[in-house]
Order: structure tokens, then sequence, then C-alpha cells
């Protein structure tokens, strides 16, 4: 693999290491993010993982997590470290934008900059780069990388790690990316020492009760387009405010949709009034690219089973965007 033998060159002596997770990572980003800096520390060299924002509670108890820097919140020193690495690992993201206020000073930085992920229509910033769209996830690629270079290493904290990026990735190993490799993977995860059920309790089982209400409510939400087979559910700040809505809390709700029999598309649609916009998440079955769609329309992307995407439009005119913008592909269903 010739991405593993430049690795290892850049790992034969001792590097100033700066790990990054795109903005408002989740457990597929800080799970690889992680893994990599417990494996980087153990070799002996310098690393820190900077965060460009905050990320959901029901990751905090991850190994290491507790060492990660949050750029908003220590801004100069994330600065110092981006500054003085020799190396930038910029893991499960295809663009810088993807890092959001980060992006200028990762920019300006001299290192060596190595970028493992999954995602489509990769950007060229990286000088060493291992891209791979048919991955399950980013820690599936980090778990291969760690298998290479010392599968020895990879002890139960990096096991746990990359257990719970595969495992949220690949929506608990039911997705279309889940490959018997992912499953390979998984079981020598397991022997390593991950311990699957309290890793699953752990991400699924520590909602609160404003977030399960809060959930009650988008499902009350839930909106069928006629002739279609899409549905869509919005939430509107005073909607989240009156549910005491903390970050992660939305988490996987998008998926709901695509229970309903004969439903090929979900839509979320959650209002942010500080930031001027509706965040929106697709999800699909089968040829449908929600990733293509979201490119077009609403300024996203992602993987064709799952993207992303927002709208600056009020929740009103983005909602009749998204209902006239779907239709003009009625005969792709």
């Amino acid at each position: 693999m010739h991405f593993i033998s430049n690795l290892k060159s850049v790992l034969e002596s001792p590097i100033n290491a700066v790990i990054i997770p795109h903005k408002n990572p989740d457990g597929d980003a800080l799970g690889s993010c992680l893994a990599l800096y417990h494996y980087l520390k153990h070799n002996k060299h310098n690393a820190q993982i900077i965060s460009p924002n905050e990320y959901p509670k029901f990751l905090n108890w991850l190994p290491g997590e507790e060492e990660i820097l949050t750029y908003n919140h220590n801004k100069t020193k994330a600065a110092e470290f981006i500054n003085n690495a020799t190396v930038i690992f910029t893991l499960d993201f295809n663009s810088l934008d993807r890092t959001g206020n980060l992006e200028p000073i990762i920019s300006q930085s001299a290192a060596k900059m190595i970028r493992i992920d999954h995602h489509q229509s990769p950007d060229d910033y990286a000088e060493l780069m291992y891209s791979d769209t048919t991955m399950s996830s980013t820690c599936e690629m980090v778990y291969n990388v760690l298998k290479v270079l010392d599968m020895g290493s990879i002890n139960p904290a990096i096991a746990s790690c990359l257990y719970t990026g595969i495992m949220t990735d690949t929506g608990s190993f039911r997705y279309p990316s889940t490959t018997a490799s992912t499953h390979r993977a998984i079981a020598q995860l397991i022997d390593c020492g991950a311990q699957g059920a309290t890793i699953h309790e752990n991400i699924f089982d520590t909602a609160s009760f404003d977030r399960l209400k809060l959930l009650g409510k988008t499902l009350s939400n839930l909106t069928k387009i006629k002739d279609l087979p899409v549905v869509y559910m919005t939430l509107t700040q005073s909607e989240l405010n009156a549910h005491d809505y903390r970050k992660g809390d939305t988490e996987g709700f998008v998926n709901y949709g695509l229970s309903l029999l004969g439903i090929q598309v979900s839509i979320i649609m959650i209002e942010n009034e500080m930031e001027g916009k509706i965040k929106m998440s697709f999800r699909s079955k089968g040829d449908f690219s929600v990733n293509a769609f979201a490119r077009e329309h609403f300024s996203g992307g992602g993987h064709i089973n799952a993207a992303g995407g927002m709208s600056m439009l009020s929740m009103q005119e983005t909602v009749a965007k998204l209902v006239g913008d779907i239709r003009n592909y009625a005969d792709q269903f």
C-alpha cells in the first residue's frame, strides 16, 4: 500500500502531530482521531487533537477524550499547536472548509498534510492521502492502517475508539457500506479489548428525558411528500429551546423516516437562529444519491446514502424549496 509505505517514512523519526476532525465531530471523527492519537503517543511522537468546536456529551467517555483541545474555547493555544506542527492529520472530512474557523490557520501551516477519509469528491489539499469512498467509516480505514503498521499496538483504548466510529457510521452495522471486512475488523477489535455491549450502551442508552421528548416532537412533525417515497421532519429553534436542546440531541433522528415501509429518502431540517441557517441531514435507501442532491441544491454533500446540507432561507421557504427540488427527481424513484 503506497500510503502505508509513505506514512512509515514520516513516522521514522519523532514528529509534532496535530490531529483534526471536522466541525461538529461525530463518533467516527472522534474515534478515528483518538485511535491515531493513542498510537502516536505510544510510539513516542508528540500529538494533540484539536476539535473545531464542541461535540456531543455521549462521546465524553471515549478513552483520551479529556486530552482534546476545543478550538473555539482555546484559540490561542490551538493556533500555537498548529503553527508548531510538523505533520497535520485530517480525519473524516474531504475539504478544509469542514473545519470551520480553523480553516485559515490550517491552510497557512507549513506542516505535511495527511488525510484519511471516506467521503466523496475530496479536495486536493493533502500531500499524503488515504481516500476510499467504499469504506464504512474512517475508523475502519484507521484500523486498516494500524493493522499493517503494528497490529500489536491496538490496545483496549484504541479498539474501543475504533469500534465506536465503525458502529456509529454504519448505523450499528446495518448500512450497505458494512461489508464482511467490516465485520472482520469488528471481531478483531473485540479480541483487542473493545466491549461492544458497553460501547453501545454508552452511545445509545444515555439520553435525557428532554431528548426523548424532542424525538417525539420531531416525529409529530413528520410529513410525507405526496406521490414520492420521501418524508421530511422539521425542528424550529423554539421547539429546540422548549426541550432544553443540547449538542448531539438530534443525532440519528433522521433515520426514523427510513423505518417506514416504502420510504426511500428521509430528511430532517433543524433551525439554528444564532447562525441564521437551517441545518439539513439526508438519508436514503437504494440508488438515490442524497450526496448528489444535497451538493446540487443545499451546499452539502457526503455519501450516496447519507449526506448533509444547509439553507439560509427560513424554515417555510426551505421546506418549499426542498419539495420543489426533489419533485424534479421523481423518475429516479
